[in-house]
C-alpha cells in the first residue's frame, strides 16, 4: 500500500476526482503502479501490487472487483481496487475467519497514491470513497494487508482506527553454509618432457657351425694306423 502522510485539510486549489477504470486506462494504470510501489518493493518480501501485468488484465474482467481511478485533470494521482468476495487463484483470504466473527469485509486489494501528490488529502479522500462503497454494498469492515515493515503505512492506517487482524510475519533464520565451487588453485611451475630414448635394434644370435679341418699330411680316417699313433 503507497499513500500519502497528510496531517489535516490543506488549502488547494486542485481537484481531485474518482471514476471506474475503462479498459483503454489498463496500461496507464499499470504504469502508475509500477512508479508508486517501485520503491517499497525493493524493502519487502512480498510484492505490494499485482505481480505480473497479465493478472492485472484479469482483474479487470472479474465481476466482484472494483477498479477506481483518481485524477486531478488528466493525470492519474490515486488508485483504489477492492473486492466483495476473495477472488483469482493467487488470494490471501481465509473466508472462514471473517465468517466466525460476523464479518462482512469489502478487501481492499490496492490503494495508491502518486508519489508528486502525496500529503495532499488524494490519500483520504481515496478511503472516505472506499468506505461510501462498503456502507452501500452492506459490508461493515475493510480489510487489507500491509508489510509489516512499511512503517509509514502502518502509521497511516492506525491513525484512521485500522488494528491488526492476525500475526503473519515471515521469518528467517541464517544457515552457515559453504560456497559451492572452490576457490582458485595455484598450478605448478611448467615442466619439460622427459625425453625418451630411441629404441636400441635387436641383435639376431647367429649359430656357427664348426668344423673339423684335417691337414693334408693326416690320413684320412679309417686306413691302418702308424707306428707313431699313440692309440694304436
Amino acid at each position: 500500500m503507497a499513500l500519502d502522510d497528510e496531517q489535516g485539510p490543506k488549502p488547494s486549489a486542485l481537484e481531485v476526482r474518482v471514476r471506474r477504470i475503462h479498459r483503454r486506462d489498463l496500461n496507464r494504470a499499470w504504469e502508475f503502479l509500477k512508479l508508486v510501489f517501485r520503491d517499497v518493493n525493493q524493502e519487502t518480501v512480498e510484492y505490494q501490487r499485482p505481480r505480473t501485468k497479465r493478472r492485472f488484465l484479469e482483474v479487470y474482467e472479474e465481476e466482484a472487483v472494483e477498479q477506481l481511478l483518481f485524477e486531478v485533470g488528466s493525470d492519474v494521482v490515486g488508485y483504489a481496487e477492492v473486492a466483495y468476495a476473495a477472488t483469482g487463484d493467487d488470494n490471501w483470504i481465509n473466508p472462514r475467519f471473517f465468517e466466525k466473527r460476523e464479518m462482512r469485509p469489502l478487501f481492499v486489494e490496492e490503494l495508491a497514491v502518486h508519489p508528486g501528490y502525496q500529503g495532499k488529502g488524494v490519500g483520504s479522500f481515496i478511503l472516505d470513497q472506499l468506505q461510501h462503497l462498503a456502507r452501500v454494498r452492506g459490508c461493515t469492515h475493510l480489510v487489507l494487508e500491509v508489510a509489516e515493515n512499511n512503517e509509514l503505512a502502518l502509521s497511516w492506517y492506525r491513525r484512521r482506527n485500522f488494528y491488526k487482524l492476525d500475526a503473519a510475519v515471515f521469518l528467517a533464520q541464517k544457515v552457515d553454509s559453504e560456497p559451492e565451487l572452490l576457490p582458485p588453485r595455484r598450478l605448478a611451475g611448467r615442466r619439460r618432457a622427459p625425453a625418451v630414448a630411441a629404441p636400441r635394434p635387436v641383435r639376431r644370435r647367429t649359430t656357427t657351425r664348426l668344423s673339423r679341418v684335417v691337414p693334408p699330411d693326416d690320413k684320412p680316417p679309417g686306413g691302418p694306423p702308424s707306428d707313431d699313433d699313440p692309440e694304436a
